[in-house]
């Protein structure tokens, strides 16, 4: 009885090499498909957050006891929160950062209107209009009977 050698037992180089390249070319299928989901991730993600500060200034005005107004500062890339220190605005009280994958549409007019909040809840209303890139633009809504925020996105 001799030795007997099998053979079989692995994979050609050939065999690899076009395994490997068909993975690279579903990798790069799918990548921009997987970029795109993760901006969509981040834009309302960023959405979330203005409507978030909105809410975090209501219940502030609400639980102080204090009003809270909110702005689009001068260059449009943050939303601030103040509080009234008399006929004035007093320093900011909370920022937030817009990222660059959104850009706050301003209302028609000179000057982007606050929305201010009151210590009972209430608002004097207002809207702040976001777009991203596609374009896609979402809509931050303050009723002002109630000072409830809500968000949809609009087609445009």
């Amino acid at each position: 009885m001799g030795h007997e050698v099998k053979r079989g037992a692995g994979y050609t180089l050939l065999e690899l090499v076009l395994v490997l390249a068909v993975l690279a070319v579903a990798s790069l299928v799918t990548a921009p498909a997987v970029g795109r989901a993760v901006d969509g991730i981040r834009v309302r993600t960023e959405v979330a957050g203005v409507a978030s500060l909105l809410r975090w200034a209501r219940e502030e005005a609400v639980t102080r006891g204090q009003a809270r107004e909110v702005t689009l500062d001068a260059d449009g890339r943050a939303l601030l929160v103040r509080r009234p220190d008399g006929g004035t605005m007093a320093s900011v009280e909370k920022r937030r950062a817009l990222s660059s994958l959104v850009q706050v549409i301003p209302m028609p007019g000179p000057v982007q209107p606050p929305i201010t909040f009151t210590p009972r809840g209430r608002s004097s209303g207002g809207t702040v209009r976001l777009e991203t890139a596609g374009p896609r633009v979402y809509v931050v809504t303050v009723d002002a009977l109630t000072g409830r925020v809500t968000t949809r996105r609009v087609d445009s």
